[in-house]
């Protein structure tokens, strides 16, 4: 059964219509684009326990944004290998992997949120989800790249297109399940009228005659909320944050979509062309460092343009994964406190979704953009306006923490909505690159080989902006304590100074919490806790400049022959 899936089995013939195979790439990158909304469960992830607010026993959010990087890891390592086999196989019989992979690694995530195990989560969205992620990212580009050799960026714009807007349709479609699977927990009163205790850092509350733990609803916790709630005492452990719900209904959804689409693949015949469409001469071809020729995928791996296109993109890349994994939060934190009455729950997930808009209209656009300047030249477009704008991030932050005006709200939406636009399009036109340097013939392959890149920025873009961060929290949260009046801080925690880091661990202590008996006229340094981060993503592209810089036409030497390449002489034609 399986064998009929292989690619000699779904040749096209010559009259069929090229513009059959781009629905099916786009549904496929739709469901697996929607990892690019994860930071959606970031909220309710964070507070499984206590459902309104974090409680002593929920996950922090150092461990759940991994669980979207080891995604990320095994995207790349999935790509790496099953390009290869994709050469082999064809894309129908990836693409029906895929499915297998991202539809099962929802459930089985779902079952660790259930039973609160986070190892499962890694393992089912992460690990299993994550190689869903990678096989059916690359099912579609080298077929598409073969379907259209006329225009080489728009059709791998077109393949990775859906891979940015998943976002954009999974984020309203996870926002209402959440909301629908939701459970308020038990409510116990305004914290004024409940008799609370501290006992190893955690607040406790009597209820039924026993002490249970219990967590504090403010207006932030209230205008999160997916429903509506009353600020105020919720016994942790009794609601339902829908996570779980969500997760089993997506997983199913997703592998019916990709199995569907996965079976609308076709390849063209050896030697097709598009009707009319002659290849490019020699002179033209070459001016562009579009080469006619053909690398072997192995061969690939020894030239020194694979790793600096490897550069180019992992930095590209690092700079915008770790602020799409958690741009629901950082929104809320650079904002939320300044202008709640229009950064609220809704704002935010607009945000995500707005993210989705522009990183899959960047994919289009840059991508086709490419056909035009270069792909060498639209890089060049990606890391130098990144710089600027990554360095325009902060000074927003500041601005507003200052003078909590709208303007610095806008200013911050227009530079991330440009970055995301640049970080889709370098997805797009990376394949298209590869095309030009290495010819068409292995691009498949060395595509995937290549997303290792996207696998370390996976890794390097979390653990900056996770790390930057908690040290920013850790530091602010110590500057305000040293501000406050002792006997204010005994009275709203129950606790001295001296427990500071015991209660911190157990999340009673935030900096939210510290601002509402801060003195009079202390800033809030919420919205600077992503500072640091900024600059570190701006000196990232600076690297990625250099390495593009560096990038010429390949060594004579690393071409294939053509009685080597047999066929591959046609091909090489396309090129």
């Amino acid at each position: 059964m399986f064998d009929r899936l292989k690619k000699e089995h779904i040749v096209a013939g010559d009259d069929f219509n090229r513009w059959k195979v781009p629905p099916a790439s786009i549904a496929i990158h739709l469901c697996i684009g929607s990892v690019y909304a994860w930071s959606i469960f970031n909220p309710a992830l964070i507070k499984e326990f206590g459902v309104v607010a974090a409680s002593s026993g929920d996950w922090g959010l150092q461990s759940v944004v991994w669980i979207f990087s080891v995604a990320i890891v095994s995207l790349g390592l999935a790509a790496a290998f099953g390009g290869k086999w994709l050469e082999e196989v064809g894309p129908r019989m990836v693409g029906v992997v895929a499915a297998f992979c991202w539809g099962g690694g929802f459930i089985v995530g779902g079952l660790g949120i259930a039973s609160h195990q986070l190892w499962l989560v890694y393992l089912g969205y992460g690990v299993i989800g994550g190689a869903g992620l990678g096989l059916g990212y690359v099912s579609p580009v080298s077929t598409l790249i073969r379907w259209f050799p006329d225009r080489r960026g728009m059709a791998t714009g077109m393949a990775i297109m859906g891979f940015g807007g998943g976002a954009m349709i999974a984020t309203p479609i996870k926002e209402s399940l959440l909301a629908a699977f939701y459970q308020v927990p038990q409510y116990l009163g305004a914290e004024s009228a409940v008799n609370l205790v501290t006992e190893g850092g955690k607040r406790m509350a009597e209820v039924g005659g026993q002490m249970v733990e219990v967590v504090v609803a403010g207006a932030a916790q209230v205008a999160a909320a997916p429903v509506p709630i009353e600020e105020g005492v919720y016994v942790a452990g009794t609601g339902n944050t829908g996570a779980a719900g969500t997760f089993f209904t997506l997983g199913i959804a997703y592998f019916i979509v990709m199995l569907i689409a996965s079976f609308s693949y076709r390849v063209p015949r050896e030697g097709w062309l598009p009707a009319g469409w002659t290849p490019p001469t020699a002179d033209a071809a070459s001016k562009r460092m579009i080469t006619q020729k053909n690398v072997h995928i192995d061969q690939a791996l020894k030239t020194p343009q694979f790793y600096l296109i490897w550069i180019v993109l992992c930095f590209n890349v690092t700079a915008g994964i770790g602020v799409i994994g958690v741009a629901k939060t950082m929104m809320f934190e650079i904002f939320g406190s300044t202008l709640p009455l229009i950064v609220n729950s809704a704002f935010a997930a607009t945000y995500v979704f707005m993210i989705s808009v522009f990183n899959m209209c960047g994919r289009f656009f840059w991508a086709s953009i490419s056909d035009y300047i270069g792909r060498k030249n639209t890089y060049y477009c990606f890391v130098i306006l990144g710089i600027i704008l990554y360095l325009s991030i902060p000074y927003s932050a500041q601005q507003v923490s200052v003078n909590p005006a709208v303007t610095y709200l806008v200013m911050f939406y227009a530079a991330t909505m440009i970055i995301f636009t640049m970080y889709g399009g370098g997805f797009a036109t990376i394949p298209a690159y590869l095309a030009d340097i290495f010819g068409t013939k292995y691009v498949g392959g060395i595509h995937g080989r290549l997303l290792t890149a996207w696998s370390t920025a996976g890794v390097l873009g979390p653990l900056a902006i996770t790390q930057l961060r908690q040290t920013s929290v850790t530091n602010s949260i110590k500057d305000l304590a040293a501000k406050i009046d002792p006997a204010a801080f005994q009275a709203k925690f129950g606790a001295g100074l001296d427990q500071l880091d015991q209660l911190v661990a157990a999340k009673t202590v935030t900096i939210g919490r510290l601002m509402e008996i801060a003195p009079a006229g202390t800033v809030d340094p919420t919205s600077s806790l992503y500072n640091t981060t900024m600059y570190a993503m701006a000196a990232l592209l600076g690297i990625a400049l250099i390495a593009n810089k560096m990038i010429r036409p390949i060594d004579d030497k690393h071409y294939m022959e053509t009685q080597e390449s047999g066929s591959g002489a046609k091909a090489a034609s396309e090129a």
